[in-house]
C-alpha cells in the first residue's frame, strides 16, 4: 500500500483528498500547517506529498525546496489556488513532480499521480522473481544510470538527482546524439503544454550539468544546439 501525505490548511479539501485516495487503496497522513507537513515528511516514507502553496508557518515552495534539498525525492504535486504561471514554475523549477490549480476533481488528482508513477517506474527492468532478465545500466562515457535501482553514477562517484533531472537523463541517453527542441522535452517530460515556458527546460538542463559536467560552462555531453534545442553525446577524446 503506497502512502501519501496531504498537506493543506483547508479542511475541506483535506477531507477530500483523504476519502478519495483511501477509497483508492492508498495509506493517509495529513496535516494542515506547513512546518508540521514539513516535518512528517523529514520523519517518515511517504511514496507521494501532496502540498498546497498557502500554508501557514512554511509555505509549499519551501517545503519543497528544502526537501529536496534534504535529498528527498519523494514525486511532490503541488496544489495551488492561483492561475499564476510564476508560482507554477518555480515550483516545478525547485523541485516539484506537477502542479494542479484549484478547484480540481479527485480523479484528476489520482490520475496525475498515477501518471507520475508510472514515469518514474523503470520500463526496462523485470523482477527475478518471475525468471526475466533485468537490462543492463545505461552507460554514456562516463556516466552510468541503474535504472531499476534509481543510482546514477558519474565517473565513479554517485550523484543525486530530483525525479525530473533523472527522467531527462535517462531520455537524453537513450536518444544520445539525436537534437531534441524545448518543446518535445516540455511534452515528453512534463507530460503536458507548457507553450513558451522553455525556461522550465533550460532551468533543468542546467541544474543537470552542474551534476554530471566537468565544466557545466563548457558541457562535453549535454550541448546546446542554438536555434534547435539541446543534444546528448559521449564526449570527444
Amino acid at each position: 500500500m503506497k502512502k501519501v501525505l496531504v498537506v493543506d490548511d483547508e479542511p475541506s479539501i483535506v477531507t477530500l483528498l483523504t476519502f478519495n485516495l483511501e477509497k483508492d487503496g492508498y495509506e493517509v497522513m495529513t496535516a494542515v500547517d506547513g512546518a508540521v507537513g514539513y516535518e512528517l515528511a523529514l520523519t517518515n516514507q511517504f511514496d507521494f506529498i501532496i502540498l498546497d502553496v498557502m500554508l501557514p508557518n512554511m509555505d509549499g515552495l519551501e517545503i519543497t525546496k528544502s526537501l529536496r534539498r534534504e535529498k528527498i525525492d519523494t514525486p511532490i504535486l503541488i496544489l495551488t489556488a492561483k492561475d499564476d504561471q510564476v508560482d507554477k514554475i518555480i515550483g516545478l523549477e525547485i523541485g516539484a513532480d506537477d502542479y494542479l490549480t484549484k478547484p480540481f476533481s479527485p480523479r484528476e488528482v489520482l490520475a496525475r499521480m498515477k501518471a507520475i508513477f508510472r514515469r518514474l517506474k523503470p520500463t526496462s527492468t523485470t523482477s527475478e522473481e518471475y525468471n526475466e532478465p533485468v537490462k543492463a545500466p545505461l552507460i554514456l562515457g562516463d556516466i552510468r544510470v541503474d535504472e531499476q535501482n534509481y543510482e546514477v553514477s558519474v565517473r565513479g562517484e554517485k550523484i543525486e538527482l530530483t525525479p525530473k533531472e533523472f527522467e531527462l537523463l535517462v531520455y537524453f541517453i537513450k536518444r544520445k546524439d539525436r537534437v531534441i527542441d524545448r518543446d518535445t522535452l516540455l511534452d515528453r517530460i512534463w507530460n503536458y503544454d507548457f507553450a513558451g515556458q522553455s525556461r522550465i527546460v533550460d532551468v533543468h538542463v542546467s541544474h543537470l550539468r552542474d551534476k554530471i559536467e566537468i565544466d557545466p560552462k563548457r558541457p562535453a555531453y549535454l550541448v546546446t544546439v542554438r536555434g534547435f534545442g539541446y543534444r546528448f553525446q559521449e564526449p570527444k577524446k
